[in-house]
């Protein structure tokens, strides 16, 4: 059985499309759809998916108020808001509601299966132009980030700074001409020095405290 899904979108022909090209990969099951907020909550309290993917503006209740009634109701069911909106108005109330992740919906298929599949493992993903768009605009770093900054090598930095341009280990490994594993392990070190889980929290961290500017 695969990761259990709930599309959540006011336009038909959205949420049909993701429906049919969803079902076609074995690793998920579509077990449900909704076109406005109010109707998502009372279908994932019934159907109790893995994964809800929640468009934002939607009569009856919008996006980021079912995501945060889902949130608090369900915790280990995670919300991964698809929306045509990048703008601050939106991103940051979806994320302050609890969303695991924000993508634009020109997002191509095959990295929006990867990002499901990502938030499902407990990871948080956000589209690359959300990612710029909101952290560029985030106030000044606390002292506390200041402090984790100030704790990491030069080469740690390095090593964040390629992170936050999203490249692979590999590649990685090959702008700093130092193996994979050694990326793997600066890695590990950075994420527990800066208090991050995951690739992109680092990421956010980087740009967030001008490790990093795009």
């Amino acid at each position: 059985m695969g990761i259990k899904l709930l599309i959540v979108d006011d336009h038909t022909v959205v949420r049909k499309g993701l429906i049919f090209f969803l079902e076609t990969m074995d690793q998920f099951e579509v077990v449900g759809d909704a076109e406005n907020g109010d109707e998502a909550i009372k279908l994932v309290g019934k159907l109790k998916p893995d994964v809800v993917l929640m468009d934002v503006m939607m009569p009856v209740m919008d996006g980021i108020e079912a995501t945060e009634h889902i949130v608090a109701q369900f915790p280990n069911v995670k919300v991964l808001v698809l929306s045509s909106f990048s703008e601050q108005d939106h991103v940051i109330p979806a994320l302050k509601a609890g969303a695991s992740g924000y993508q634009l919906k020109d997002i191509e298929p095959e990295q929006l299966a990867e990002t499901i599949q990502a938030v499902y493992q407990g990871e948080h993903k956000l589209h690359d132009k959300v990612t710029k768009f909101v952290l560029t605009r985030i106030a000044q770093p606390q002292s506390e980030d200041e402090r984790r900054v100030a704790s990491l090598t030069k080469r740690e930095i390095d090593v964040l700074q390629e992170i936050a341009t999203g490249k692979s280990n590999k590649e990685i490994g090959i702008s700093l001409a130092i193996t994979e594993k050694t990326v793997k392990t600066h890695i590990s070190n950075i994420f527990q020095k800066i208090d991050v889980q995951d690739r992109t929290q680092a990421a956010l961290f980087a740009i967030k405290n001008k490790v990093v500017q795009f």
